[in-house]
């Protein structure tokens, strides 16, 4: 996939969702050494990544890392690598790993589920400002 940075991990994010929104929002802000890109799952080439890590989009509506050429996660496991990734304070998130995936992922599915009642939902995905632009894959 030549449309893809080879040197940057990639953030898959449902682009509808609020929660989802606010998330990426704040991955950007901490993000001081730019290790991160952006995409919705909705969009074109998050579609693309999906299909070549073989994970049907009708299987998931959760957080994809990818790190293009290595390895992807997803669900908590995803949370947990951006965590870690973004280092300084938010490395101490990674002591949830001390929790079974199953346990943690079961945690996730919860809030994945009620993300659009407790935290609202967009017509359409984000429209990154223009400063922001460059962190987004088209």
């Amino acid at each position: 996939m030549a449309d893809i940075p080879k040197d940057k991990k990639i953030i898959l994010f449902d682009g509808v969702c609020n929660l989802c929104n606010s998330s990426v929002q704040y991955v950007i802000r901490h993000d001081k050494k730019d290790i991160f890109r952006f995409t919705s799952l909705q969009s074109d080439i998050g579609q693309k990544i999906l299909t070549h890590i073989g994970i049907s989009r009708q299987k998931i509506d959760s957080i994809v890392l990818y790190e293009p050429g290595k390895a992807y996660y997803y669900k908590s496991g995803a949370a947990l690598k951006i965590a870690q990734y973004l280092g300084g304070f938010f490395t101490y998130g990674t002591i949830f790993r001390i929790i079974p995936s199953g346990i943690r992922d079961f945690m996730y599915d919860y809030v994945a589920k009620n993300r659009y009642k407790w935290y609202g939902k967009q017509e359409a995905c984000m429209i990154p400002s223009p400063e922001l632009k460059s962190k987004f894959l088209e």
